[in-house]
């Protein structure tokens, strides 16, 4: 089917202004507040949880902590990572090395991490096996 010439014109003109649009939002990239847990399907399986990351501020940076819970009559290893955004929902690199922890059997540990980057206003916790 071939398109009359006006209309692949207006689809020529319109189709990078709307991709400009896009990339002009003063808010920047935007980073769901409500996802601040990521976990694989297979951290669920085992029967772990998390609870969204909360923020400080210390002398020495930005403060991330959550508390994993194993809710299992059996101790599990996991290994976790946050991530760390600026206001615009940016990441701030480097991106800290993957840690693991042992969580014994139905209870909870804290994981923290610690960016020197004042910049950093949110974080995302990321588990995996």
């Amino acid at each position: 089917m071939r398109y009359p010439q006006t209309l692949r014109c207006l689809m020529a003109l319109v189709l990078p202004a709307v991709m400009l649009m896009g990339c002009s939002s003063p808010q920047g990239i935007a980073v769901n507040e409500r996802q601040t847990v990521v976990m694989d399907s297979s951290v669920l399986t085992a029967g772990i949880v998390a609870d969204h990351p909360s923020i400080t501020t210390t002398s020495a940076g930005v403060r991330a902590v959550s508390v994993v819970s194993n809710s299992q009559n059996t101790p599990v290893t996991i290994h976790y990572r946050f991530y760390w955004y600026d206001p615009q929902g940016l990441d701030i690199l480097p991106v800290e090395q993957p840690r693991t922890v042992t969580i014994a059997a139905n209870s909870g540990v804290e994981v923290y991490s610690l960016n020197g980057n004042f910049d950093a206003k949110r974080a995302r916790l990321y588990l995996f096996l």
